[in-house]
């Protein structure tokens, strides 16, 4: 290995891992007024983007990620017309969400405009045009303050933001008191979905605390989980919702609804990958339903960084 440390990444998974990523270019460095952003080109897995220290997605896998946190509640969902998205500045979570075309608007907050601005510039393929598309509402401020200043409801609700890190601008994005003000958003057939952070065993504080806090406020809440090889290992995701429950959708059923939705071309999500990414291990389960751990604004939980 080279050991220029100027040539690779030092991605700390926690206190005792770090991930290493040879780096072949570095495209963009510099500080917005939330956080700190690079565009690194990486050996491994092409262009990745970089907030606060830690990788958001990458070329390689970023469609595994995206499909992942979108498609699950969309087809769960029988016709999702409104959705909004907090976060997702890449605008590939937003390509995900306008593929399906029973979309008839997506309301996308994410409070750094100068992070989309540099994933515009730098990774275009990610949002494939759908920031111009006529369905799409863009706004810069706070995801928490516009909902609760909303008075109106969306079927589906995309948590996709940055794990929880003090003096991060999506900490109280996590707490039990963002997750009742969602409810109030969301119809009774209606659906959230947050990434949850790292499924890997032993790192499992904030997908784990972030199902129980869901649990508190929602009557169904269906944690999964998909390999993300940039981020190094599993990662967790939480669906809730008052009434839709998508590990009861049998294999053929998401199949047909994919195909009604013409979306036939996914690369990584169908039946079998949804089934798949519910039915968690034993030993997952059993650390989940041990969770006591309760995010609130007075009590919020933040993820060990740097």
């Amino acid at each position: 290995m080279d050991t220029d440390p100027d040539k690779w990444f030092y991605d700390r998974v926690n206190r005792n891992l770090i991930q290493l990523h040879s780096i072949e270019e570095i495209l963009y460095t510099g500080q917005t007024k939330f956080q700190s952003a690079e565009l690194i080109r990486s050996g491994a897995f092409g262009k990745c983007l970089v907030l606060d220290g830690k990788i958001q997605s990458s070329e390689a896998d970023e469609f595994v990620y995206h499909q992942a946190l979108v498609h699950p509640a969309m087809i769960t969902h029988p016709c999702p017309e409104t959705v909004f998205i907090a976060g997702g500045g890449e605008g590939a979570t937003l390509r995900e969400v306008l593929s399906h075309k029973t979309v008839k608007r997506a309301v996308m907050v994410d409070i750094d405009e100068e992070v989309i601005a540099i994933c515009k510039k730098y990774l275009p393929d990610y949002n494939l045009g759908s920031f111009e598309d006529k369905r799409t509402e863009l706004y810069h401020t706070d995801a928490r303050d516009y909902l609760a200043k909303c008075d109106e409801v969306f079927d589906i609700i995309i948590i996709d933001l940055p794990d929880p890190i003090e003096e991060g601008p999506a900490y109280l994005l996590y707490t039990q008191e963002f997750y009742q003000l969602v409810r109030d958003r969301l119809p009774n057939n209606g659906i959230i979905c947050v990434q949850s952070g790292s499924a890997s065993w032993t790192e499992l504080l904030n997908l784990s605390a972030v199902f129980n806090t869901l649990k508190s406020v929602f009557p169904i809440v269906c944690p999964y989980q998909v390999d993300i090889p940039c981020f190094g290992g599993p990662w967790g995701f939480c669906l809730a919702s008052l009434n839709l429950n998508p590990a009861l959708l049998s294999v053929t059923e998401i199949d047909n609804r994919l195909s009604a939705r013409q979306l036939k071309d996914l690369k990584f999500y169908d039946g079998l990958t949804h089934q798949g990414m519910f039915s968690l291990p034993k030993h997952l389960r059993d650390k989940l339903s041990q969770q006591e751990r309760l995010i609130t604004d007075n009590q919020p939980l933040y993820i060990y960084q740097g």
